[in-house]
């Protein structure tokens, strides 16, 4: 039998916690051990029962050091194969199950499936049938392969919300990057650092996690400042900046600006850009297209080509010509 490390990180969240717990005794295939990267001040209490243990390890710092978390679970792990979801997280009962079949004689990164439940459908415990019924995929996410695994070609597509590997890849690749703290690029860059070591991405069909429902802003207005000095970090040791969609909406927002000496904040976000940016309660998930859609239709100049978004885009990843 395949030992199974299940690693999550999490600040507040507690009941989405809960359920991650909750799911993770729920598997057909059980974890070994949980460990929990506790980032703030106290322990999480009141977690459900478990035939596995769970333990927790604080790492806190002034902005969420989520890279620092995930690195101290995964150096934690005892298990053979290490997965990982985020505390918004629910995997299904066949999660586990998923990832082994499809991992099985090969190594790389894997990423699974990840469908979003609708406002309120998680509060009441965990309806499996129910939550594959109402589920929904997101529309700017690759979707998985019909069955198997399929490699991914872009190691921007990486998303630490859920992946997996094996445990002697963690130890012999890369780590995620401390220098990124609080939010936005860190899972780029261990993206570009694993496909810079010439070791495959893949997505597979299987691994699912229904994403339980909260609010929030995408593009992230109200992480502006960690998402601006993030993707200089990013430049700093790739060359070019990241995240180049938000700084694009950003910068139709008129919060930002491009200069010869670096990307400037011109103002402040204020009550119309977290009200357009905002997660309603009818939207499973929040999405930054949805914004640069609406800002492109506000434009003077009318619906702004597909050709002209990707090269405005690209022309942030570099700090403007002379």
């Amino acid at each position: 039998m395949i030992h199974v490390s299940a690693l999550t990180i999490a600040a507040g969240r507690a009941a989405h916690l809960r359920n991650v717990v909750a799911g993770f005794q729920a598997q057909h295939h059980k974890p070994s051990e949980l460990i929990i990267g506790v980032m703030q001040d106290d322990e999480y209490t009141d977690l459900p029962a478990t035939d596995f243990p769970i333990r927790q390890i604080r790492v806190t710092a002034p902005e969420l050091p989520l890279s620092a978390a995930r690195n101290a679970v995964a150096d934690a792990a005892t298990g053979e194969m290490l997965v990982f979801v985020d505390v918004d997280c629910i995997p299904a009962p066949d999660f586990i199950t998923g990832y082994l079949d499809r991992m099985a004689g090969h190594r790389g990164l894997f990423m699974g499936e990840v469908m979003y439940l609708p406002h309120n459908t998680s509060d009441a415990g965990l309806d499996f049938d129910r939550f594959a019924a109402i589920a929904v995929k997101h529309s700017d996410r690759q979707g998985p392969p019909a069955a198997g695994l399929e490699a991914c070609a872009d190691y921007r597509c990486f998303w630490s919300l859920n992946f997996a590997l094996w445990r002697q890849d963690w130890l012999d690749g890369p780590r995620f990057d401390e220098a990124f703290t609080g939010y936005g690029g860190e899972d780029t860059d261990f993206g570009r650092a694993w496909s810079e070591s010439g070791a495959p991405i893949w997505w597979i069909a299987g691994g699912r996690v229904y994403h339980q429902y909260h609010p929030h802003c995408m593009p992230p207005v109200h992480h502006l400042h960690s998402v601006l000095r993030n993707t200089e970090v990013f430049a700093r040791k790739w060359g070019h900046r990241t995240m180049e969609h938000w700084l694009y909406a950003f910068k139709l927002m008129g919060l930002i600006r491009n200069t010869t000496d670096g990307l400037k904040v011109l103002r402040e976000p204020g009550p119309a850009e977290f009200a357009l940016c905002e997660q309603q309660g009818h939207m499973p998930y929040a999405n930054s297209r949805r914004v640069i859609d609406h800002l492109h239709m506000q434009a003077q100049d009318g619906r702004i080509s597909a050709e002209r978004t990707v090269r405005e885009q690209r022309a942030l990843l570099l700090p403007a010509a002379e």
